[in-house]
């Protein structure tokens, strides 16, 4: 190997089942899995077929992996399929006598919906799981897993919630592919290095010294992640949601530190050094890659990259009832009532050009580097979803390199980290992908309370965990039972998709909702925990709320009860 790139996809929904269908329950599920992760999954089998191994890294979240295998998951897309394609049916019917391109658009999708429900329920067998976990066994992806709810790591306030998540989220990945995850997305990419930590709350007196993430990683078994090239090489982040809010408050990232560990480390040197290769963190055994900035923009960047090129299909205006999509984007940033009507073949053109063009990019990038490694990273939904030409034009990239029109491969990182090793180390300074370069995003003046709960429950949690220990071991059954629940609701409760969503206005009483739900269902068990260990027993009404809270549809049923008392790992 020479020069390689690694395309890392990051798949990730927060738990939405048995929190209604629209817009924020399951049919936001179902919307990415018909728009992103079949078509994506189609295009890496139909590659295969070709004897193409796309190498993508498919990076999955234990939660999306959970609701994807949950047997409600089939049931609600069987229901969004056919509420999709009726919709496209009475479409067609209206637009025959008025508009002969609406109609064969509205007919489009009907094939769409068709072919999805045909590639779902036969081809996969319901199961799109088990095809990725096929296809890894072929060696045509590399699945990577991420925390269990993807929970904002540098801000919990215990070490012992970080492990859980870790934990939790490599033995759920197990239990579904097959094999322990190499990889891990830190959520939002964000990265707290060791030190002290202060917390917002001084009233809860948790600040301590603290590891930094790479050792909860590299205690977990995990050995490589990714981060943005801000906090490489200092500036800003490179990321789309600079388009969609600006947080002002939040100061740029400091720059990071490199050190030489083949000349025995030390080295100190402040400043810009090179993202096109993998380095390890401090004294962890877990490396570290850079996404690259220029790459991103080309398909982050609807004002400034591919999606926002004319020909492509408009995300945001809407056919209603039904919430089809006739219209070109036509002019990014430009008012809906302008749109044209959407052009598949012309699309199909722009779609072959851009990916000449990213080769091309991908090429620039590694310009110069013997042996250079450039990492791009995006989240899956950006391709079908935000992108309806996304999967395509991956596709039509992937083909290209394949035929060996570029002068570098695609290669995962196991198999860069193994045919180049990191020669040296690095220190890498606190950050995110959001905003600005910290953690402003998800903590600010609109979601401190959020962390209020979150903290309250970490530490009733903890405390309960505490109490368990010290239990006999006749009494252990039914406080396994109680903390299990506890365990499950303090993740969904932690996941950084709320404070995201409240911060960027993309559904912030959704959000408030969701964080509340969990809270107050947390608190609903903490209160079972404690008349358990005043009367020494489980009560027949707790057994009825703990029955009750078990029939919803929940994740992580399977994971190992010593997570929950903090003892070990979380098994397989």
């Amino acid at each position: 190997m020479s020069r390689s790139v690694v395309v890392y996809l990051h798949s990730h929904l927060p738990w939405v089942l048995g929190h209604g269908r629209w817009p924020h329950g399951s049919d936001w599920l179902c919307e990415a899995v018909a728009e992103t992760y079949l078509p994506l999954t189609a295009v890496f089998r139909s590659l295969l077929r070709d004897g193409i191994h796309a190498r993508c890294v498919l990076g999955v979240t234990p939660v999306l992996a959970e609701q994807l295998a949950h047997p409600e998951f089939a049931k609600e897309f069987e229901h969004y399929l056919a509420h999709k394609i009726d919709s496209a049916e009475r479409d067609a019917r209206n637009f025959a006598s008025t508009s002969p391109e609406l109609e064969a658009l509205a007919r489009r999708w009907i094939d769409f919906y068709r072919s999805t429900e045909r590639l779902f329920f036969t081809d996969l067998g319901c199961d799109l799981v088990g095809a990725w976990r096929s296809l890894a066994a072929q060696g045509a992806i590399e699945l990577a897993t991420s925390a269990a709810t993807h929970g904002y790591l540098p801000l919990l306030a215990r070490d012992d919630s970080i492990r859980r998540q870790l934990a939790v989220g490599v033995a759920t990945h197990t239990r579904h592919f097959g094999r322990r995850p190499h990889g891990v997305w830190l959520p939002e990419c964000a990265y707290r290095p060791a030190g002290w930590w202060e917390s917002p709350f001084p009233d809860f007196q948790l600040s301590a010294e603290r590891p930094g993430v790479e050792t909860f990683l590299d205690e977990a078994g995990l050995g490589y992640f990714v981060v943005d090239s801000h906090l490489f090489r200092g500036g800003r982040p490179a990321t789309f949601y600079l388009e969609r809010f600006q947080n002002p408050a939040v100061a740029p990232a400091r720059t990071a530190t490199i050190g030489d560990s083949d000349a025995g480390g030390g080295g100190d040197a402040r400043g810009r050094f090179p993202i096109d290769r993998a380095y390890t963190v401090g004294d962890a055994r877990v490396a570290v890659f850079a996404r690259d900035p220029a790459a991103a923009r080309q398909v982050w960047s609807r004002a400034e990259g591919y999606p926002g090129d004319g020909a492509y299909l408009e995300f945001h205006k809407k056919h209603y009832p039904g919430g089809m999509r006739y219209w070109s984007v036509t002019e990014s940033g430009g008012d809906l009532g302008a749109k044209q009507v959407y052009d598949p073949a012309l699309a199909e053109v722009r779609v072959r050009s851009h990916a000449e063009h990213f080769v091309g990019v991908l090429g620039r990038s590694l310009a110069g580097a013997a042996r250079g490694v450039a990492c791009v990273a995006f989240d899956t939904e950006l391709f079908g979803h935000w992108w309806f030409e996304g999967p395509a034009w991956l596709e039509a990239v992937l083909r290209a390199v394949a035929r060996k029109q570029a002068d570098f491969s695609i290669e995962t990182p196991g198999h860069t980290l193994e045919a180049v090793p990191p020669s040296r180390s690095i220190s890498l300074p606190e950050g995110s992908w959001g905003d600005g370069g910290g953690h402003g995003v998800w903590l600010n003046d609109n979601t401190r309370w959020t962390w209020r709960l979150v903290y309250d429950a970490e530490l009733r949690m903890a405390e309960a965990a505490r109490r368990a220990s010290e239990l006999p071991a006749a009494r252990r059954v039914g406080a396994g039972r109680i903390l299990r629940e506890m365990g499950r609701e303090l993740l969904l409760l932690e996941s950084s998709d709320w404070q995201f969503l409240i911060t960027t206005a993309g559904a912030p009483d959704y959000a408030e909702r969701r964080l509340r739900e969990h809270h107050d269902t947390f608190r609903r068990i903490a209160a079972v925990w404690e008349r358990f260990i005043e009367r020494g027993a489980l009560s027949d009404e707790d057994g009825a709320i703990l029955d009750a809270i078990e029939k919803l549809p929940r994740p992580f049923a399977a994971v190992d009860e010593r997570v929950w008392w903090g003892e070990g790992k979380a098994g397989n």
